[in-house]
């Protein structure tokens, strides 16, 4: 499915992104984060041990939210300023 990922504060910067939009096969929020990992680098930022809360269609979501297409996915920090 093809899923709109979305990054914002400091993810935006270490990700370098906006916003993307990949192919996945993931059936639940933290299948995604997983692909993401796997991709290494600049993703890193998104490792469990960090503080990254997640909203699926503008809903806050835990990594087992089931997705659905469409489906947008953000990622941020707890605290998101201006």
């Amino acid at each position: 499915m093809n899923l709109k990922i979305l990054y914002f504060a400091s993810l935006r910067e270490s990700i370098g992104l906006s916003q993307e939009e990949i192919q996945s096969s993931a059936q639940t929020v933290g299948e995604v984060r997983n692909e993401l990992l796997a991709k290494g680098g600049r993703y890193l930022c998104l490792q469990r041990d960090q503080a990254v809360r997640m909203a699926l269609n503008h809903v806050m979501v835990n990594e087992d939210a089931a997705i659905q297409a469409p489906a947008e996915l953000a990622f941020f920090p707890p605290v998101t300023g201006g």
